[in-house]
């Protein structure tokens, strides 16, 4: 350092002194100054230990300031630009790891099935209350956006708190998701289903529509009812009632409750319950009870252990697959007579061919299903939901 002086008369002798030959005088000083290495050397000429220690020590100052350089020139790539060390590289990839994780347990947790069923269903059912193109505007698209964020909130706190009611029965049954598989813990369960049920009722609330916060509300209610183990309550134990839960929402509050909102709320319009509202709501009244009675089909080693009384214990999976199977193939044929008789061409032609089509489908794909196997169940139960979307995007084509 530039502080760092040699007195002068350490580096000259006093004129007429003279010098010992075994007296060591500092041969050399240095000084680093903006990344470079000075260094002076002394005239006078030294022997013995001290000449030894200051050689080792100029080796050492000369192999410091090389090594210095060098690792300044190589943090710098060929672009000019610093290099990553090998610390905070690993710490990115660290981070990006930890958020990675994270999305991927809530993505399982949030049952990402219902959550698309749930945005479809909404949106098909609002478009139900559109008349004409003018209908599409930023308005409505508030009103409807409003809508499917607070009920995917709602769906969210409902499939969680089943999750939370069940983890010992998800250790068997679906030991992937984050609280069966330890991901997650309790706690975390709790806090996060509080949060979005706050948020659901909370947005419900600011929207100021009444169709929406009832149908908010009454999905709580059911949702809760049907998996808190309290008494009275966890009505999942029961087939009939599991079911009936089930269906109230799917089949009556989101067809009514969401439509209702858009035409009473949104347009400022009288309640009406037009032809394809019915149509949709007696549709979906077979599509929920489908889902109410498979989705237990995968689980009956689970709920058999837990005693939990669905109709596939009771009755075995083969019978409940196939009483699913003609459901749903009543259903497609009752849309292609609602098809038939509809005054509009491109109504009548769509309904029709939409439904056959779907309809060949499901047999076609039910034929092949391997009983003895869970996970050819499981496949089947998600492609029942697959359909399940297909038929809201074919609700709104009905007039």
């Amino acid at each position: 350092m530039d502080a760092l002086r040699l007195r002068p008369s350490l580096l000259s002798a006093r004129p007429g002194a003279a010098c010992p030959r075994d007296h060591f005088l500092p041969p050399f000083c240095s000084i680093q100054r903006n990344g470079e290495a000075r260094v002076c050397f002394s005239g006078q000429r030294t022997q013995g230990p001290s000449l030894y220690h200051s050689q080792k020590f100029f080796d050492w100052q000369s192999s410091y300031s090389r090594i210095s350089r060098q690792s300044t020139s190589t943090s710098i790539n060929a672009s000019g630009q610093p290099l990553q060390s090998e610390p905070e590289a690993h710490d990115s990839a660290s981070i990006w790891r930890a958020i990675s994780s994270s999305l991927d347990a809530f993505y399982r947790f949030s049952r990402p099935h219902t959550v698309i069923g749930t945005a479809l269903s909404i949106v098909s059912v609002s478009l139900l209350a559109v008349q004409s193109l003018s209908d599409i505007s930023p308005l409505f698209l508030t009103g409807l956006v409003e809508a499917v964020v607070a009920a995917l909130f709602m769906n969210i706190y409902i499939v969680g708190l089943n999750q939370l009611f069940d983890i010992e029965i998800d250790k068997v049954n679906k030991p992937t998701l984050p609280l069966a598989s330890g991901e997650y813990t309790p706690a975390t369960g709790v806090a996060i289903v509080s949060v979005f049920a706050a948020m659901s009722f909370g947005l419900g609330w600011a929207v100021g529509s009444q169709p929406l916060f009832w149908a908010l509300f009454i999905s709580f209610v059911l949702g809760t009812a049907y998996s808190i183990n309290l008494p009275y309550l966890r009505w999942k134990r029961s087939a009939v009632v599991a079911a009936l839960c089930i269906l109230a929402v799917r089949a009556v509050i989101v067809q009514l409750a969401f439509f209702l909102h858009i035409q009473t709320f949104v347009f400022r319009r009288p309640a009406v319950f037009t032809r394809p509202l019915m149509f949709a709501t007696g549709f979906m009244t077979f599509f929920s009870v489908v889902i109410a009675l498979f989705k237990d089909i995968p689980d009956i080693e689970g709920d058999r252990i837990f005693g939990i009384r669905s109709f596939s214990v009771r009755l075995g999976q083969k019978k409940v697959f196939w009483i699913c199977v003609g459901l749903l193939e009543m259903a497609y044929s009752v849309a292609i007579l609602m098809g038939a008789t509809s005054t509009s061409l491109w109504s009548k032609t769509a309904t029709i061919a939409g439904h056959s089509i779907l309809a060949a489908i499901l047999w076609s794909c039910a034929r092949s299903v391997d009983l003895t196997s869970k996970a050819a169940i499981t496949s089947f139960y998600m492609f029942i939901w697959k359909l399940f979307y297909a038929e809201y995007l074919l609700i709104p084509l009905v007039r």
